[in-house]
């Protein structure tokens, strides 16, 4: 019988230890569903919206760019030799023709003085020959190889001379050094670059543009660019190159020849705006492009009626800047949702804080 009894003892307390378990567990869910947000469907969400009214809409285009160097080229021997000087540093300003580096031209000098020596005992073998074969004292054929020997030591005096002039090396157009890549004592070989040589006096800018925009440039014409560290300043742009290839992202090249400031405060590299006129468009409605749902290729936009907001879909006709004119679905007077679109829904309750 004391067995028994400790059995129901046993049982009973893990039968009250698991109710005990049981209500505990009730009373977290219940206080952990006290606890979660619940989202009311109903409540009004805060908007901002503007109203549909006629207008003209006019747009003020700007396109972002670079400026790059209009030449830029690194110079190197024709032949090869000791670089003995080097006339220019980083940084220096140089004139079209003027000497950058100069290499050894010594033993062209010696090869030079040889062949001049060989062009004068030619010469003088040949008037000899002349006389004599006037007289018939010898072959003519004498004479003709002195007069071939005389005009090929010429050609080799014009090579040696052209080699000369080319240990000399100079610049192709006005610049300034950009990258010095050699010293005194360096060997010199062709396609080895010794300076690089920038134009900044003429400055390339550059700009990609949408193929919507294509248009509004033509080769020729002259636009304003403003360096945006100097937005003080209007240079003069002429179109130069018109891309025909659009790069990875959409982007079509457009190239202007820009003339630089007197002081080639202008530096390659920097960044700059083209800035047009501006431009008249059609009148219509227009809205932000910003405040469209779906996109451009989807497009609708949150109407406001009976202080709901009704989805409702729209017509683009064109796209001007950053305004969209619409074709169909929107009507003088009808209010748009222009803010507040977070949990906004189609059917949701609003409230307008304009």
């Amino acid at each position: 019988m004391k067995t028994n009894w400790k059995k129901y003892i046993a049982i009973l307390t893990a039968v009250g230890i698991t109710a005990l378990v049981i209500f505990k567990l009730a009373n977290n869910k219940k206080t952990t569903e006290e606890k979660v947000y619940h989202y009311d469907k109903t409540a009004p969400i805060e908007v901002k919206t503007i109203k549909v009214i006629p207008q003209k809409g006019k747009a003020e285009y700007t396109f972002s760019g670079t400026f790059e160097a209009n030449k830029e080229v690194k110079i190197n021997a024709d032949i090869q030799g000791k670089v003995n000087e080097v006339l220019v540093d980083l940084g220096s300003m140089v004139n079209k023709g003027q000497a950058l580096v100069q290499l050894d031209k010594s033993l062209l000098e010696l090869q030079l003085q040889e062949v001049n020596v060989q062009i004068e005992g030619l010469e003088n073998d040949v008037k000899r020959y002349k006389v004599l074969a006037e007289a018939d004292a010898i072959q003519g054929v004498q004479l003709e190889k002195a007069e071939l020997g005389l005009k090929s030591a010429k050609i080799k005096r014009s090579t040696l001379l052209e080699q000369i002039s080319k240990t000399r090396i100079k610049a192709p157009f006005d610049g300034v050094i950009t990258m010095k890549m050699t010293e005194v004592g360096a060997f010199a070989a062709p396609g080895v670059p010794l300076v690089q040589l920038t134009e900044i006096q003429q400055l390339r800018f550059s700009i990609f543009i949408s193929e919507n925009d294509l248009n509004t440039f033509s080769l020729d014409e002259n636009y304003s660019i403003i360096p945006d560290a100097q937005t003080h300043l209007k240079l003069n742009g002429k179109v130069i190159a018109i891309g025909s290839k659009a790069n990875p992202a959409g982007g079509f090249p457009i190239q202007f020849l820009v003339q630089n400031t007197k002081s080639l405060s202008i530096k390659a590299g920097m960044f700059g705006k083209v800035e047009l006129a501006y431009s008249s468009e059609e009148e219509g409605i227009y809205i932000p492009a910003a405040i469209l749902q779906g996109g451009e290729e989807n497009p609708s936009v949150y109407l406001i009626k009976n202080n709901q907001a009704v989805l409702t879909p729209i017509v683009i006709k064109k796209r001007v800047q950053n305004q969209v004119l619409i074709e169909k679905g929107l009507n003088i007077g009808d209010e748009v949702v222009s803010k507040g679109f977070i949990n906004l829904f189609d059917g949701a309750n609003v409230e307008n804080k304009n």
